[in-house]
């Protein structure tokens, strides 16, 4: 259930500018998982980094590498 729950997301945001911009700010998947969890749709962080590369609409799924930060 969590992937049609994902897929959904996925849809919404792809007509939801707002949403996507916001989406497109979050760091992590965790993040992206709790402003989904805000708006009802219910996937975690890990089940959306396991659709990396995967097209769902007119959105791709991508994972983003960060480099560690250096003090």
């Amino acid at each position: 259930m969590a992937l049609d729950q994902l897929k959904a997301f996925l849809v919404k945001m792809q007509d939801d500018e707002a949403l996507k911009s916001t989406v497109l700010s979050a760091s992590t998947a965790d993040d992206v998982a709790k402003i989904a969890a805000k708006l009802c749709y219910e996937f975690s962080g890990d089940e959306l980094l396991r659709q990396s590369g995967k097209k769902v609409g007119r959105v791709t799924v991508s994972k983003q590498e960060t480099p560690g930060e250096y003090n």
